[in-house]
């Protein structure tokens, strides 16, 4: 974008050519980082003494270190197809779906955020917006997937969602946005797309 802003100096002014684009590099980084997600979608363990059947896994941190690094479309197509391939591997439709719409509420709040502002505190403040509408998105899936296909009356659903199913995906959430502020902090200068910044005319 050229042109003066209001109440400055045509010197004082910089033009800035955004490079996100989906080259090759980013395609490569963002296969890479879906090979990853999905790898670690089989490493589970229970977050919650005696939930057993709720596991956790960090399959959407990378999908998020890509929605911070090359914007919410490629965090969310990455953590989508992630989804989806674990879904196919494991003949598990109904986890397919509840995954991504986990993963949709889990990426696209902070990359949004993150995308306006680029700062350490838009990170925090943005991850913090994702954890809350991951977890909002898991008890929705829950209410209308787990009865549905799963066969759980939705009267037992309903029952477990203060007790188990708020605490579980907000620590759920919140491991992951630990992790992907550790990991995009260790990665980020390696496969975040340079900026150019040219003096303005």
């Amino acid at each position: 974008m050229t042109g003066n802003a209001p109440g400055t100096n045509a010197q004082d002014t910089y033009e800035f050519t955004n490079t996100n684009k989906w080259d090759t590099r980013q395609l490569v980084t963002m296969a890479l980082m879906c090979a990853i997600g999905v790898l670690l979608s089989f490493v589970e363990f229970p977050l919650l003494p005696g939930v057993t059947w709720l596991k956790y896994d960090a399959s959407a941190m990378p999908a998020m270190v890509c929605g911070f690094a090359f914007g919410p479309a490629a965090g969310l197509a990455v953590g989508v197809v992630g989804a989806v391939i674990h879904g196919i591997l494991m003949a598990d439709f109904s986890g397919a779906v509840m995954n991504i719409l986990v993963v949709a509420g889990f990426i696209l709040p902070a990359a949004l955020v993150y995308r306006r502002s680029r700062t350490f505190k838009s990170g925090v403040v943005g991850l913090v917006l994702s954890a809350i509408t991951a977890t909002v998105m898991a008890i929705l899936g829950n209410l209308v997937i787990t009865p549905m296909w799963l066969g759980v009356p939705l009267d037992a659903v309903v029952a477990m969602i203060l007790p188990i199913l708020t605490p579980f995906n907000l620590i759920k959430a919140g491991i992951n946005a630990v992790l992907t502020l550790i990991v995009y902090k260790s990665i980020s200068n390696l496969i975040t797309p340079k900026k150019k910044q040219v003096k303005g005319r």
